[in-house]
């Protein structure tokens, strides 16, 4: 904490954003001044505002007092020193600080996404383990539009007009959009972030930012930060940034592919290679877990009913409908990139950019810690296209992914079950406020014809 107090007052900081995630990735907290913040080095917030849905709704009420207690009590937020960040787009000096969620007696709150993906990396760290990651997180610039019923337009580039068409990895189209973009790698510096390269994706100004590989928990605070950053950037240019999964008819949806792999915590060497350089048995069983447990897990990879506008069998979909694996395969939903055996990794193309990126992290590394630990050994690998047709086995809507999710006794155990059943809670509580909304395609094709 004397080291966060000196490089608040290093920075002259006079205002301090105290945050935590919630289940959506949605920032919650108090912002105070820094005299306050360190006079206090900490606050409080009620436990409920964990379980509160991207609508500030929450569960129904035999879910909620299950989970919570039904005083309402609070939690205690404790800041992590290694998870502060300037605020560059602020007038006053400003820094947003990640917090802990801990209960009176100071144990993690279970609720909390980072505790869950702490739980997940201890488990690593027991076995002398530690994994890397480096995820890449695409999402696309859009003119702003302040009525919900309107699809979203590309925005107006330096160039005066709209982009059309596809221009995957085009130069000249990400450079129609030069303004925000060297705000976002100016403020992604001046907070730490590791970001690496930028590319255009497919999609009409559909962006990609890839991140520098490195620990599990700090990447996903910087993909947190990241994202507030892009959206920030996005309206100083008066234009809109998104993150949905698929957020425009017809065009590709936006994902976080993560990539990832193990290295022993002393030695530094890549545990997915053999001394001859060939894939380690470790690195099959990573790969078996992944396909034995993405299907128990889909709500932490896709939590949103928007999520699954994104898998969608042939090219609208542009998005793995398998959890096949194969190497240098892009059809395929976990790739394993062609690189030396020090680099040796495998990549989960199957989450959407909407995602928390704590909660995607933790579910990954689940998924193959116990791989590894059962010993789960993986499909055949796919070398040619794998097929377009959906997996049987990965449930490619809400509704049956939280149901397989509730039943896997093994992830309720790993994660524990009070999380389990708040994360479900909460993404219930979504789908039945989205069964409410009349939509545009139901007014347009059955208010006349049925």
């Amino acid at each position: 904490m004397d080291e966060l107090i000196k490089w608040l007052k290093d920075n002259r900081v006079t205002e301090v954003e105290c945050i935590t995630p919630d289940q959506t990735g949605i920032a919650r907290g108090k912002i105070m001044p820094t005299n306050k913040f360190i006079a206090e080095r900490g606050i409080r917030l009620p436990e409920s505002v964990l379980l509160q849905t991207a609508t500030g709704d929450y569960p129904d009420d035999e879910s909620y007092y299950s989970i919570l207690d039904p005083a309402d009590i609070d939690m205690i937020l404790r800041p992590d020193p290694n998870a502060a960040f300037l605020v560059p787009w602020t007038i006053e000096p400003t820094a947003h600080v990640i917090h802990d969620c801990y209960d009176s007696v100071g144990n993690l709150i279970e609720l909390s996404p980072r505790a869950v993906l702490k739980k997940v990396l201890g488990l690593y760290e027991a076995k002398g383990w530690k994994p890397i990651v480096a995820p890449e997180v695409e999402f696309y610039l859009t003119q702003r539009c302040t009525d919900p019923d309107l699809p979203l337009e590309p925005p107006i580039g330096r160039s005066g007009r709209k982009e059309s068409g596809r221009q995957s990895f085009s130069i000249d189209a990400a450079n129609e959009y030069d303004p925000i973009i060297e705000d976002v790698y100016d403020w992604c510096e001046a907070q730490g972030l590791d970001i690496d390269t930028l590319i255009h994706e497919e999609g009409t100004a559909q962006m990609e930012f890839n991140f520098r590989h490195g620990d599990a928990l700090k990447l996903a605070d910087q993909v947190f930060v990241f994202k507030r950053t892009v959206r920030e950037a996005a309206l100083k240019h008066n234009i809109g940034a998104t993150f949905m999964a698929k957020p425009i008819t017809g065009e590709p949806g936006s994902s976080m592919h993560i990539h990832q792999s193990l290295v022993d915590a002393k030695t530094g060497k890549n545990l997915f290679s053999n001394p001859d350089g060939s894939a380690s048995k470790q690195f099959l069983n990573y790969i078996g877990g992944l396909q034995a447990y993405i299907p128990q897990l889909m709500p932490m990879f896709a939590p949103n009913m928007n999520s699954y506008r994104r898998y969608l069998p042939g090219a609208d979909g542009n998005a793995p409908v398998n959890i096949e694996w194969g190497e240098e395969n892009r059809t395929v939903g976990l790739r394993v990139p062609q690189a030396s055996p020090e680099s040796r990794r495998v990549e989960n193309r199957l989450p959407g950019a909407d995602t928390n990126p704590y909660l995607a992290m933790a579910a990954n590394l689940a998924c193959g810690y116990l791989g590894m630990v059962k010993d789960l050994k993986p499909r055949k690998p796919v070398t040619g296209r794998a097929g377009a047709e959906a997996d049987p086995d990965v449930p490619f809507n809400l509704e049956a992914a939280l149901e397989i999710m509730a039943e896997c006794q093994e992830m309720r155990e790993l994660l524990g079950p009070t999380f389990v059943d708040g994360f479900i809670a909460t993404r219930w509580a979504e789908y039945e406020g989205f069964k409410r909304v009349i939509s545009s395609w139901e007014r347009e094709f059955l208010l006349s014809t049925v």
